[in-house]
């Protein structure tokens, strides 16, 4: 035998058992998400009648009222669900990253501020569906605390969620106190990396705390600002639980988004082509914001 061979038979034995406990993981991977991602991708591709037909349940589906619905600019709410969706990513994004990049470096130092971050990341233990459940209540006209904190300035109480005009923007603002804990414990956890000896010699030099703020602080914090975008912008392409409990997409699909739509078509009309095509270009979309982050996230590093 081949002495080199014998050398390395003992290392191909050990790298051959520990590969065989891999197969039980691996097998529940292919099981459950590699093959309903290529079975939903190879029905998006497919007619009902089983005709291969690329786009045309795309263009189908895109050219549908309840995706993208071009009255909507000039006669107001329902815009479509990717509209809405991009709704979603245009307010919701930079509130949260906003509020918890504030809260974490005003709560850094205070006294108890471990209950107060306590109190905020409340709202992300909460599950998402007792979450709508809330927002449901928060603002509604008798029992809403929203309602009753705009009535102190004389606007008169209504039922956001009753109104096309008002109810995907209750629930994005009404979200905003659901998903800012995350972005505040991210970077309270990024704060405490950064080492005092910066802020120490930037006070010695005589720089102000907005200074410091945007010198040091801010740019040091970059890939967790990153991080958080990232993951706001694939909860905001995904959700569905909040606006299936709070509104179920109305009035009228005011508040509709596109996982709620895909769940319509799939389940709803029993039409699993188009419900697969949403959940495909849902997909993609995730993707266009996945891999240009990763590579920017990589290149902070």
């Amino acid at each position: 035998m081949n002495p080199r061979l014998t050398k390395r038979l003992p290392r191909l034995k050990e790298r051959l058992s520990q590969s065989l406990f891999l197969i039980p993981a691996l097998a529940l991977l292919a099981t459950f998400v590699i093959y309903p991602v290529v079975y939903t991708v190879w029905l998006s591709f497919h007619s009902p009648s089983g005709g291969f037909s690329p786009l045309a349940n795309y263009a189908d589906v895109l050219s549908r009222r309840e995706i993208i619905n071009p009255r909507g600019f000039s006669q107001g709410f329902p815009l479509g669900a990717l509209l809405h969706n991009f709704l979603w990513v245009l307010i919701h994004l930079p509130l949260t990253t906003f509020l918890g990049l504030v809260l974490a470096v005003i709560l850094r130092n205070v006294k108890g501020g471990s209950v107060v971050k306590s109190a905020i990341f409340l709202g992300m233990v909460i599950p998402m569906i007792v979450g709508g459940l809330i927002l449901r209540f928060m603002f509604d006209k008798y029992t809403g605390v929203v309602p009753a904190f705009l009535g102190l300035f004389g606007i008169p109480p209504k039922s956001w969620m009753v109104y096309p005009d008002t109810a995907l923007l209750a629930l994005i603002f009404g979200s905003v106190w659901l998903w800012t804990g995350f972005s505040m414990v991210l970077y309270s956890a990024g704060l405490g990396t950064i080492p005092r000896d910066y802020y120490e010699a930037a006070m010695i030099d005589g720089a102000s705390p907005v200074r410091i703020f945007f010198s040091i602080t801010l740019p040091l914090l970059r890939p967790i600002t990153i991080v958080v975008v990232t993951m706001t912008i694939l909860w905001e392409l995904k959700i569905f639980d909040i606006v299936y409990v709070a509104t179920m997409g109305g009035p009228g699909g005011a508040s509709n988004v596109l996982a709620l739509q895909m769940y319509f078509y799939a389940f709803r009309q029993l039409d699993p082509y188009r419900g697969s095509a949403v959940a495909t270009f849902l997909m993609l979309l995730t993707l266009l914001v996945v891999i240009p982050m990763i590579r920017t996230l990589r290149e902070a590093r």
